[in-house]
């Protein structure tokens, strides 16, 4: 039988993902790729990685860019300390680096927001190099093809798997580039989570879990933890065709994008708009759900007309604030509810 990861590989050639848009040898494409698909699905990032890549074309533009640009394109793809630790590399390479990627695993890691297996990724695919990488499909595939019992997220279980990482590399680079794309591959298509596709599976012949009938066993799960619900109300209000917006602290959920204000209860929610300025119309619209790793937040939005303005200071075009970097579900509350045709407001916000 041939090793793993010539099987492997081989696959990959056949039936693997082999046109999408970051598969070459340029570090700065590879790592922005890499960056985007931590804890998100290719599907998703291929609706984002053209634009980001349009306006930021090398990492000299990036880093010389403001961190509202770089956080308005980032907008909808969540987690948004990897746009911040991303602008943040950037930078580095620009002002540690001379504007050149590090060539190694080691030098790569001391870049933000890069950690082991995302450096190893960008060695890989960018240089050739020979390390090994282990993200969530990774663990899942090795967990059951070498039968590790346990969470991925101990310490003796993730040491396993790093071992069985490293020993199953290929030598030959352009084996080792297919083999590790091949490991993303079959994770995400056929090593599944739930109903894997075993039948269809290039490495099942010495597949522990397949052999001994244990793909649904492994990984084994981490207890769940209840997962909480918060609850808010937020003001969407308008004056004409401004905004009231403000920008979030250096802390806490969506820390320095923009945001419509929240109150804890519609009574507050009503009192602040009447600080605003007249309030020509009023009306509650239905409760947006929004789903973060460890809590459900429930939005309850007042939507407000302001006429005759208190002042100009907390007020931004439309086109101006939704350029900005803003919440996917703020972004959603200001898309889902245009501004009415109504007339000019008696106050000048401009």
């Amino acid at each position: 039988m041939p090793p793993f990861a010539h099987r492997l590989a081989a696959w990959q050639a056949r039936h693997g993902r082999n046109h999408l848009p970051w598969q070459s040898q340029d570090p700065y494409r590879v790592w922005l790729s890499e960056i985007m698909l931590q804890q998100t699905q290719v599907a998703t990032v291929l609706q984002y990685y053209p634009r980001f890549l349009a306006r930021f074309p090398d990492v000299a533009s990036l880093a010389a860019a403001a961190d509202d640009d770089v956080l308005a394109l980032w907008s909808g793809l969540g987690y948004y300390s990897r746009a911040r630790n991303l602008h943040h590399a950037a930078r580095q390479i620009m002002g540690e680096h001379g504007g050149q990627f590090p060539r190694d695993r080691a030098g790569l890691e001391t870049l933000k927001g890069v950690g082991r297996s995302t450096a190893a990724a960008i060695a890989v695919f960018a240089y050739g190099q020979k390390e090994a990488i282990l993200d969530g499909n990774v663990k899942r595939l090795f967990t059951r093809h070498a039968g590790i019992y346990g969470a991925t997220d101990q310490p003796a279980i993730l040491t396993a798997l790093w071992r069985e990482a490293e020993a199953r590399l290929p030598d030959d680079p352009a084996t080792l580039r297919r083999y590790t794309q091949g490991l993303m591959d079959l994770g995400n298509s056929i090593c599944t989570r739930s109903r894997p596709r075993c039948g269809e599976c290039p490495v099942a012949a010495d597949c522990y879990a397949y052999r001994h009938d244990e793909t649904a066993a492994l990984p084994e799960k981490r207890a769940k933890k209840a997962n909480p619900e918060k609850h808010t109300v937020m003001l969407l209000a308008r004056c004409g065709d401004y905004l009231h917006l403000y920008r979030r602290p250096d802390s806490g959920i969506w820390r320095g994008l923009w945001s419509l204000p929240e109150y804890e209860t519609l009574a507050a929610a009503d009192a602040a708009a009447q600080a605003l300025g007249t309030v020509a119309t009023r009306e509650t619209l239905p409760t947006l759900t929004h789903k973060f790793t460890h809590y459900t937040l429930h939005i309850a939005p007042l939507a407000v007309r302001i006429d005759a303005p208190a002042n100009s200071a907390d007020w931004l075009p439309s086109a101006q604030a939704l350029a900005k970097g803003l919440p996917a579900p703020v972004r959603r509350l200001i898309s889902d509810n245009p501004l009415p045709s109504y007339p000019k407001p008696h106050g000048d916000l401009v």
